[in-house]
């Protein structure tokens, strides 16, 4: 769920991206409606009548899909290349037609499918419904809830990939219970999400808790996002093996942060200092964001978050070491794994119809 995206809300004009407005046509398939779109609303006690939703999970490499029910059970789930390397036009027909025959084989099985749910990533605007730019898969001002909504005939919503997997870790899984719930995915780069009552909280500018553009070196390594010495420049999955490998000269390079991992785990002195100063500056970081947010719980997700106790011990140490009168959050590790956004984006589309059925009401 984390990706250069969230780096990246500039295109060059050479840049090749889709990009749609609301007037683009798109005919909606023969004897469908078109779906409503409507702004999630607070959870509550959902539709009348049985039914799933479909959760779809974008990914600049991997499209995932879930069929949802209220209470968060999946029933069936599938994946599929994102096929970037082929454009973005390809990207959107592979969503489009991904989701139009899981809905088909759905409907043939029996399924009620109510509602779709889509996280994207990339910079969402998810109160108009548009992906506003995506590095990875090079939409720029696409009206992606419009699109699916016409083509599909259903309601749809849509959300950030981040934002969706924080919404399923706070219902369902490792922030249950808690009222305000901090999300922090640790893999290509250091993603974060707000979860308020339940509920993703973006922000006046779709970009709240973006923990890894905190600066914490200033003159630090340049970041895509124009500034230098982000926390993703140095914790960030990409980095950490970037500055190892930079360090052990011509030594053969490592394929990634994981690997890293693993030779500090087994004392390897350039790979241990490595780790320490990603684990250092996100302990920095994080104690930024206690002190603005004050959450509850802190659930620390994506692929590095596998490293277990090597990561953790050090940035429960570095928090302990610098707070003062902030209340530590427990530092908690997901439990929904690579499955949390394709379900958070399922639990949106629930959000949706609930809204829906209250406007009706």
């Amino acid at each position: 769920m984390t990706d250069p995206d969230r780096s990246a809300r500039q295109a060059s004009p050479a840049d090749a991206v889709l990009t749609l407005t609301d007037s683009t046509p798109v005919t909606p398939e023969p004897g469908r409606l078109t779906g409503t779109a409507v702004p999630p609303a607070a959870a509550g006690p959902p539709p009348d009548g049985p039914g799933v939703t479909l959760g779809l999970d974008i990914g600049g490499t991997v499209l995932k899909s879930a069929l949802v029910a209220p209470d968060g059970t999946v029933r069936s789930e599938s994946r599929c290349p994102t096929r970037a390397e082929d454009g973005p036009g390809t990207v959107l027909r592979t969503v489009l037609d991904h989701a139009a025959e899981t809905l088909a084989k759905a409907r043939a099985e029996g399924e009620d499918v109510r509602a779709v749910g889509i996280a994207s990533c990339g910079l969402v605007d998810e109160d108009a419904g548009t992906v506003v730019f995506s590095a990875s898969i090079q939409w720029r001002d696409l009206p992606l809830r419009r699109l699916a909504s016409e083509h599909l005939g259903l309601p749809v919503a849509l959300g950030h990939d981040v934002r969706s997997g924080g919404l399923a870790e706070a219902r369902l899984g490792a922030g249950r219970g808690h009222r305000v719930v901090l999300f922090v995915p640790v893999g290509t780069g250091v993603g974060g999400a707000l979860l308020l009552d339940g509920k993703p909280f973006p922000g006046s500018h779709w970009s709240s808790a973006e923990v890894g553009h905190v600066v914490v070196q200033p003159d630090g390594d340049p970041c895509p996002c124009g500034q230098r010495g982000c926390l993703d420049t140095l914790a960030g999955g990409v980095a950490v093996a970037r500055r190892y490998n930079e360090r052990c000269g011509t030594l053969p390079p490592v394929s990634g942060a994981e690997e890293v991992a693993r030779r500090a785990a087994a004392g390897d002195p350039v790979a241990v200092r490595v780790w320490e100063e990603a684990a250092d500056a996100m302990a920095r970081t994080l104690l930024t964001a206690v002190t603005l947010l004050d959450p509850a719980v802190l659930v620390l997700g994506g692929g590095l978050s596998q490293a277990g106790e090597q990561l953790r011990a050090p940035l429960r140490r570095g928090l302990e070491r610098r707070a003062a009168f902030q209340v530590l959050p427990d530092l908690v590790f997901a439990r929904l794994g690579e499955r949390a956004g394709r379900i958070g984006a399922g639990l949106l589309a629930w959000d949706l119809l609930r809204a829906q059925e209250g406007v009706r009401a």
